[in-house]
């Protein structure tokens, strides 16, 4: 199979389309209750099968979290790999957040699961953790070179507990996060319109001004909505790399089901919202 256009490009178009936003899934048992569902398999089907008929032809991005449906089992994955296939039939771009991490053969069997063309769960771009060592991703990046996906690589997440690790500081005076935006910098260095390989930096964090964002990939940024952070927050935490940011929203606009439309014009105001911070940049 000929490899894709890179995840990088396609990200920008998507984006520039169908406006800056990215739409989490997160079937929470207390959302899958908030639309009247049961938290089994029908009401997971159910959940699913809405979002993708709602927003996959308006949306950009949409970020399934795998632990929602891998709960089910194989009938939760099994939703799961048919949302993937439809949306990316609808023309959006699918992050599976799987956060996977680990080392040589199992790290290159996790990125096959997402990034080889015509695996069952084929994304656009996997969410991985370099905590084992920024080098053990190599088999993931070598997967998505080949086949024009991509990753978002762990560096500044919003939970407290992330900055015991991604703030403490090496020997030579830099920071593990930091450190980790630098070896993605080099891993995008001369890509235009951008590279295909981003960070994810949580968009609660407040000033990140210390920290060189212009990794010349995208900045996957969580907190907007539901976390905190709104899109005017975008310009003070991202600095110059703002217009590489994609913002993710998951229960700031779910809430708004089990309606269709209502769903929509969510979506629709926060990409409008996130158009307008970025546009005054």
């Amino acid at each position: 199979m000929s490899p894709l256009e890179p995840f990088g490009t396609r990200l920008r178009t998507a984006m520039d389309e169908r406006g800056p936003l990215c739409v989490g899934i997160d079937p929470h048992a207390s959302l899958l209750s908030e639309w009247g569902l049961g938290d089994d398999i029908a009401g997971l089907e159910r959940f699913t099968r809405t979002v993708v008929e709602a927003l996959g032809e308006h949306v950009a991005v949409f970020k399934p979290q795998s632990a929602f449906f891998e709960r089910f089992g194989s009938r939760g994955i099994a939703v799961l790999e048919r949302a993937v296939v439809d949306l990316r039939a609808a023309g959006a771009l699918v992050v599976m957040d799987a956060k996977r991490g680990d080392i040589g053969s199992t790290m290159a069997a996790y990125a096959e699961t997402f990034l080889r063309k015509g695996a069952p769960l084929f994304s656009d771009a996997l969410t991985v953790s370099p905590y084992l060592g920024y080098g053990s991703l190599k088999p993931a990046v070598d997967l998505a070179r080949e086949s024009g996906t991509g990753l978002f690589v762990l560096a500044l997440t919003s939970n407290p507990e992330g900055a015991e690790v991604q703030r403490a500081v090496r020997e030579d005076g830099r920071s593990i996060g930091a450190t980790m935006l630098a070896h993605l910098a080099a891993e995008n260095a001369g890509e235009t319109p951008m590279g295909s390989f981003g960070a994810v930096v949580g968009a609660t964090l407040g000033d990140l001004s210390s920290f060189d964002l212009a990794v010349g990939g995208p900045l996957l940024a969580p907190g907007i909505g539901a976390q905190g952070a709104t899109a005017a927050d975008l310009p003070k935490v991202f600095g110059a790399a703002v217009r590489n940011v994609v913002p993710n929203v998951s229960r700031g606009v779910l809430r708004h089901g089990p309606d269709p439309a209502a769903l929509r014009a969510s979506a629709e105001r926060f990409a409008d919202e996130v158009r307008s911070a970025v546009s005054g940049v």
